[in-house]
């Protein structure tokens, strides 16, 4: 959603933008060439995305005063923007979920098509690996990871099968003792097992995804987070987070009609009498979905949903009400 991020970020302030999940610099080189008046802070966990996106824009001839990348996790930018003398920024992005270079390298053993370690660490440098979740939780420990983050509803019979076959050493091991372990009935269709390229209906697919969030604390950190980036923007600053499973949106949703309200609990459609005061005004109602060409051109951003929001000035009010949908 490079295009609409662009459009989003249009009308900020001359300033910093805070791209916290950098990648390989797409979204952070399309703003640098919409924006003159801007300078770019790209943060990753992953050093690896650091790399790319370094030598991606000194490529495009991008990498120069204008920009600035840290080995960074989100939750930490309070404390970097302040290491930098930085008051304010005008802008801030995240991109959430695991990137494609990720997914597609087997070494770091995110995907379930491919066969390798149990690793999935965004940060390598990081100690907790997927084979500690895989081989070392508890039965009712394990399950409830597969539960909560991944919306398993057969996650008791996963991980009663996961533990009966440990040791688990690869993810194609992992992902054949999920895909015996989900009835035969719940295998069947045109995405299917029997299709281990169709990543939508394999039985592995939200297995990964929950022990991949168990491994690098995503739901923790996003919420970290968003009231740093928060306090962090100047009025009229402008806030994008792009998230891909339900488990990030609900976070984002949540809090974003928190931060419309500044926390105001009085009855809907009634004037309020907390004195609740709102920090931010949404920018579209609901979230914005990727058109059908980038969905035919990258199949894997057809979950994406895009929320934005502008900084209000102190004791300004939001003109939106309290209902944020889809």
């Amino acid at each position: 959603m490079v295009a609409e991020v662009v459009e989003t970020m249009r009308d900020i302030p001359a300033g910093v933008v805070v791209d916290a999940t950098v990648g390989s610099g797409g979204h952070a080189e399309a703003l640098l060439e919409a924006h003159r008046e801007i300078s770019i802070l790209g943060l990753d966990r992953d050093g690896d995305a650091i790399d790319r996106a370094s030598q991606n824009l000194t490529k495009q001839n991008l990498k120069n005063s204008r920009v600035d990348f840290c080995h960074l996790r989100s939750d930490y930018l309070k404390a970097e923007l302040q290491s930098r003398n930085i008051a304010s920024i005008s802008g801030f992005l995240m991109d959430l979920g695991v990137s494609s270079e990720q997914i597609d390298i087997e070494a770091r053993g995110f995907s379930f098509r491919t066969d390798g370690p149990l690793d999935m660490r965004m940060d390598r440098t990081s100690s907790l690996t997927a084979a500690d979740v895989v081989n070392g939780y508890e039965q009712e420990q394990l399950a409830e990871v597969l539960a909560h983050y991944g919306d398993e509803r057969f996650a008791r019979k996963i991980a009663k099968a996961i533990v009966s076959a440990r040791p688990v050493q690869s993810t194609a091991q992992l992902a054949e003792v999920i895909a015996r372990a989900v009835p035969q009935s719940s295998r069947r269709g045109p995405k299917s097992f029997r299709n281990p390229r169709s990543s939508k209906g394999h039985p592995a697919r939200r297995s990964f995804q929950a022990i991949r969030i168990e491994v690098n604390e995503e739901l923790r950190i996003l919420k970290d987070t968003l009231p740093q980036a928060v306090d962090a923007l100047e009025p009229e600053g402008r806030g994008v987070l792009i998230a891909y499973h339900s488990g990030e949106d609900r976070i984002v949703k949540d809090f974003l009609r928190w931060a419309e309200t500044g926390g105001c609990e009085c009855p809907p459609k009634l004037p309020c009498q907390c004195g609740a005061v709102p920090t931010i005004k949404l920018l579209h109602r609901g979230a914005r979905k990727p058109s059908a060409t980038e969905i035919a051109a990258n199949s894997r951003s057809s979950s994406a949903r895009m929320r934005s929001f502008v900084k209000l000035a102190a004791g300004c009010e939001s003109e939106t009400n309290s209902e944020t949908d889809d």
